[in-house]
């Protein structure tokens, strides 16, 4: 059996990466490839129930080595429980953030190297990376704009980070994509949902 397609969506908060698996995963689905939408933290039981100690609570309750061991642990059993064997039957995985974010927030925003990040990552999912990563990349406005709306009932802990903060995420980010070229593609966020799937489905078309 033909090994399925692992494709990553990146970026900071606000960038439209929850509406973008929905829409791509419905554009797959049509074309009839098997897709398993997931997202980090989370994605399995284990992950799931780790994903609550890391969005809950105050902007302090972990510092950047604890968020960073706490991720890492969750992505471990997302990728054996659901990526990997998603991967083996031949389905294609659309994953809302992966190892890259670990790489952005807890590195760029938190200050941990990125050696030992990819080391914790090489020990918990054995150093699965994606077949394709797509960062979506907003100007600040819109993306204050649209958090606006998503937090009006209140932000987690991560949409609650300070301007600092997102703005190192951002530059670290344009950083990797910079870097991985063969990789990542960067698409145009701020332009309209529709445009933004069309521009991702037209990356993956070499693949359908």
């Amino acid at each position: 059996m033909v090994r399925g397609r692992f494709i990553t969506l990146e970026g900071g908060e606000g960038v439209g990466k929850s509406t973008q698996i929905r829409a791509l995963s419905a554009a797959l689905t049509a074309r009839g490839v098997a897709v398993v939408a997931t997202r980090e933290p989370g994605g399995s039981a284990g992950a799931e129930a780790i994903r609550a100690l890391l969005m809950e609570g105050s902007d302090d309750r972990w510092d950047a080595r604890s968020e960073a061991l706490l991720f890492a642990a969750a992505r471990a059993d997302h990728v054996a429980r659901t990526i990997r064997p998603a991967l083996e039957r031949g389905a294609w995985v659309l994953c809302d953030r992966f190892v890259d974010s670990s790489r952005a927030y807890q590195g760029g925003g938190g200050g941990i190297t990125d050696a030992d990040l990819l080391a914790l990552h090489g020990f918990g999912s054995l150093g699965l990376l994606p077949d394709h990563t797509f960062l979506l990349a907003v100007s600040a406005r819109e993306a204050e704009r649209r958090l606006a709306v998503r937090d009006a009932a209140g932000a987690d802990r991560m949409g609650s980070k300070p301007a600092d903060y997102q703005a190192r995420l951002a530059a670290r980010f344009a950083e990797m994509a910079a870097a991985e070229p063969e990789r990542w593609r960067v698409i145009d966020a701020d332009a309209p949902a529709e445009a933004v799937t069309a521009a991702i489905m037209a990356e993956l078309e070499a693949w359908l």
